[in-house]
């Protein structure tokens, strides 16, 4: 029996011990799962928290929504999504595989209220923000409509006094120094406009953009060498045949996107004609803009690791105008002053782009993604007009009664034309370990301009050509150029984002480095950022940020250019070899904090910053037309407080308020004056409603008021005295109507069952009639004394637009 029994203790004793190790074994192995979180919009969720339930290990996303991590290969496994403002997701997957990949889509937490859904807001833990554009193509804007208009109004410090024009300036810094990418390549604009009128389209189209992301300073590494702002578009790729149309006073628009197996491909094409808004300027005459522009994206997956895309732009900006006749009137109640002119001449203005980037992508592995780019932008600008006109100065002494104080008259010439060719080759790449986010690129760009200028001005005042001469006829100013330069540029990046909890909070961090190097002046320039978010666990509706870095403005060609004076007073362009790139030196502190009011989500925004200034290029801003001195000759700084309130001030419907005070100084001279982008204070209201139980029928407004901006002399810049122009005020208010197939028996038969919906607008520009000063026309007279006459922007104006989408 004993030995029977130790037989059968031999025999279970190993039995026991492999079926110990056996299991052993089975809940050590691990297995990794990766994939992608989305809401139901389609956009990726950054910082969403994976755990696997009743254990320690847990990741994040990052900012593509991607994930990646190891769990316990047993018999099933429960996954725990969670994201602040989103409902917790618990995602059970039975056995577990070895590189098993998920898809997860989360709803936005909500309350109800009646009929209401109030949705959470999205978290901002970097100095990036998102920009809602959606029904942006219904909101009021005399200029059409562009992204740039809702950045102006949406984004946190930035400011624009011209309705006509695209550009903006942001927190002191003027047009030039803010950078615009679409699908990760940068794009440029023309360098001859004057005017808001010239401009015409801009070249962000927004019926085909999907995503924007705006940065006012403290940016990443992976930007570019430009000292205040960051605009990055993303345009969309269609899952479906999507499209719309849309008929306005002011020009037209149409898309249409598709999607057939591996291959997808959105196409816009855009016409504008202002005619009619320029109209209500104080200058009559033929008023004959064209603007013309097509774009399309296209992608193409050979494989689920390699694909292709190519974005392609052509525009034709045409600016044909004849003037006739001018009357301003202005001044005060005291001392009011009347300018009229007839004109003679005309005006003939050409721009053209082609800009072209194509691309490959190469998904190495689940964490690793390489990218070769290649882009192409050409420019072809010609300038031509020839004006001329006699004007009478006058004292209004009453209705009826004039006093002439000045006569004279003066032509205008120019024959200018600009060719710009930009060749870019960049690789990219990012790599994922644990929780490090890694991004690195190498770009080299090839530039090549040539610059032809031959512009002069004759002023003469009561029979004696301006300036006075004993021997000659002398014009006024004149300007003459032909450069030729071709140069090379390398840059590169580097950067690395780091995300992690511990029992405080949620902390995003990312550093990185920026170099550059520019060969027609020999400077390498290297530029360290870093910035860190913060939400406290405490209360997870508050977002701290905090970013410094070193940027620095890599000189562009009307940067450098110098102007020299013969002994025969002829002025010509030379180009400063010795220039080296403006530098700031960021410091943005600021938070979210999103809450609810009357039921109803908000977010309140705060950020407060300073910039150190130097090696600056001082130059004067007219109209449009940046105008540089070429050399470094300055420093400065730019400090300023930016709040922002957004959310449902009206249920299911956005609005914001933007409030920002800014001081902007530079130093040069010997004299502390102030930047050309000195703009005190900003407040900008958009605000939309609907009729109650009738919201087909919906409202906007879109208003500003912000200070006016320092002027000075033509020929003189603010070291030899400047003025102060009038606050610009403005209020725009829009009316649209919306027919729906799911509403609207109609929409159901006939060609309408084809349409998703149409919507009628109607739009009231400068509803109040406000006469808002962009620059000055300066007359002189024969003792040389000059008298600044405000060139008033557009006044009030109806305009209907018809928006079709299908």
């Amino acid at each position: 029996m004993n030995g029977f029994k130790y037989k059968k203790m031999k025999f279970k004793a190993p039995l026991t011990l492999l079926f110990i190790l056996f299991s052993l074994t089975l809940f050590s192995q691990r297995v990794k799962i990766s994939g992608y979180v989305t809401d139901f919009d389609g956009q990726p969720l950054e910082l969403v928290s994976i755990q696997e339930s009743g254990l320690a290990n847990l990741c994040l996303t990052n900012e593509k929504g991607f994930f990646s991590m190891e769990i316990s290969a047993g018999d099933s496994c429960t996954l725990v999504f969670s994201c602040l403002g989103y409902n917790r997701i618990k995602r059970v997957i039975p056995s577990p595989k070895n590189g098993m990949q998920l898809s997860v889509t989360m709803r936005h937490s909500s309350v109800e209220l009646g009929a209401v859904t109030v949705v959470a807001q999205h978290i901002q833990t970097n100095t990036t923000e998102r920009i809602k554009i959606e029904k942006s193509r219904l909101q009021t804007d005399a200029s059409g409509g562009n992204i740039e208009a809702i950045v102006v109004m949406q984004g946190t410090g930035v400011s624009s006094s011209n309705e006509l024009s695209s550009q903006y300036s942001v927190r002191g810094g003027n047009y030039d120094e803010n950078i615009v990418y679409v699908n990760g390549t940068e794009v440029f604009r023309p360098l001859l406009i004057r005017s808001g009128q010239q401009e015409g389209l801009s070249f962000i189209n927004p019926d085909l953009t999907k995503e924007v992301r705006f940065s006012s300073g403290g940016f990443e590494p992976k930007y570019g060498d430009k000292m205040s702002s960051v605009l990055d578009i993303v345009y969309k790729r269609p899952e479906n045949l999507e499209g719309s149309a849309m008929l306005s006073m002011t020009g037209a628009s149409a898309y249409v996107g598709s999607a057939s197996g591996k291959f997808t491909q959105i196409t816009g094409v855009r016409f504008k004609k202002n005619a009619f808004l320029l109209g209500t300027l104080d200058t009559k005459g033929e008023y004959d803009p064209s603007f013309v522009d097509l774009q399309t994206y296209m992608t193409y997956m050979f494989s689920a690791k390699l694909s292709w895309d190519f974005f392609g732009n052509f525009s034709n900006n045409s600016y044909r105008f004849t003037p006739v006749n001018r009357s301003t009137s202005y001044g005060t109640v005291a001392e009011a002053k009347n300018f009229t002119v007839y004109f003679d001449g005309r005006e003939n203005d050409n721009f053209q782009g082609l800009f072209g980037a194509s691309g490959f992508t190469y998904r190495l592995s689940e964490k690793t993604n390489l990218s070769l780019k290649f882009s192409l932008f050409q420019s072809r600008e010609e300038e031509a007009y020839d004006i001329s006109g006699e004007y009478w100065l006058s004292d209004i002494v009453s209705e009826e009664e004039k006093s002439v104080i000045g006569t004279g008259k003066y032509h205008e010439h120019a024959r200018n034309r600009l060719i710009s060719d930009i060749f870019n080759v960049t690789h990219s790449a990012s790599h994922q370990i644990d929780r490090h986010a890694l991004r690195w690129a190498l770009t080299w760009q090839r530039e090549r301009t040539r610059d032809r200028i031959r512009e002069w001005e004759m002023r003469d005042s009561s029979g004696y050509s301006l300036p006075r001469g004993d021997e000659r006829v002398n014009v006024i100013q004149n300007l003459y150029s032909k450069q030729n330069l071709a140069s090379n540029r390398l840059s590169a990046y580097f950067q690395d984002t780091y995300k992690f909890r511990i029992e405080a909070g949620l902390f995003s961090v990312t550093a990185g480095l920026r170099g550059s190097y520019w060969d027609f002046n020999r400077e390498l320039i290297l530029s360290p950022r870093a910035s860190i978010g913060f939400i406290p666990s405490f209360d997870q509706r508050i977002t701290l940020r905090f970013a410094t870095g070193l940027y620095y403005q890599s000189p562009f060609y009307k940067e450098f250019r110098t102007v020299d004076t013969d002994g025969d007073r002829n002025s010509y362009i030379v180009l400063n070899r010795n220039i080296r790139s403006q530098r700031s030196l960021h410091f943005v502190l600021g938070g979210d904090y999103s809450f609810r009011a009357i039921g109803r989500p908000f977010k309140f925004t705060a950020e407060t910053y300073y910039k150190k200034l130097d090696k600056l290029v001082p130059y004067t801003v007219d109209n449009v037309k940046v105008r540089y001195y070429g050399s470094n000759m300055a420093f400065g700084y730019a400090t300023g407080l930016d709040l922002k309130l957004f959310g449902e001030f009206v249920p299911e419907t956005d609005s914001w308020l933007n409030f920002s005070l800014m001081k902007a100084q530079q130093h040069f001279a010997g004299k502390n004056v102030p930047l050309p982008t000195d703009q005190r204070y900003n407040i900008s209201l958009f605000f939309t409603d609907y009729f109650p139980r009738y919201e087909r029928i919906r409202l906007n407004l879109r208003a500003i008021w912000s200070d006016g901006l320092p002027a000075s002399a033509p020929g003189k810049g603010y070291e030899y005295g400047y003025f102060t122009t009038p606050s610009y005020r403005r209020i725009d208010i829009g009316m649209s109507y919306q027919f729906s197939a799911d509403t609207d028996n109609f929409m159901r038969s006939g060609f309408f069952r084809y349409l998703k919906n149409i919507y009628l607008g109607l739009d009231c520009f400068n509803l109040f009639d406000i006469n808002n000063v962009n620059s000055y026309y300066w007359v002189t007279d024969v003792n040389n004394i000059q008298y600044a006459v405000p060139n008033f922007l557009t006044g009030r104006q109806l305009s209907a637009k018809v928006l079709v989408e299908f």
